[in-house]
């Protein structure tokens, strides 16, 4: 079975963790820190920033495919699913900090919305099967 929303999202998701990855990179570049944050605060802000995406991402892409899986996906999920991916990559900027701090607890809000909502829906289909 095609699952294409969770398909989608998760190529957004290869992407967007390749995308930190680089940003962290540079930075132990530019700072010559090979391991660790060296106590650099944006490198350790940065390296938390592809954490929380690792600690997030796949519980929500769980959640996804297991909603397209039960045939309920339907015109609504690429959206929300976008609208996380957007989130995450608001939150990975607003880590900077900076201007751009509000990122952080958009993303956060995002996320933990949409896990809490992809929740609901997934007791709800296994309410109707049962």
């Amino acid at each position: 079975m095609l699952l294409p929303t969770t398909l989608t999202a998760l190529a957004a998701a290869i992407v967007i963790n390749i995308w930190l990855s680089i940003r962290i990179g540079r930075l132990r570049t530019s700072e010559k820190i090979s391991v660790g944050d060296g106590g650099h605060e944006l490198l350790g802000r940065r390296m938390r920033a592809q954490l929380n995406f690792a600690e997030n991402v796949p519980l929500v892409l769980l959640m996804v495919a297991g909603i397209e899986l039960a045939g309920k996906g339907g015109v609504w999920l690429l959206p929300v699913a976008a609208l996380f991916v957007l989130g995450r990559v608001a939150h990975g900027i607003g880590m900077d900090g900076g201007s751009m701090g509000w990122g952080r607890s958009a993303g956060t809000l995002i996320t933990m919305l949409t896990q809490l909502g992809l929740a609901i829906v997934a007791v709800l289909i296994v309410a109707q099967v049962m």
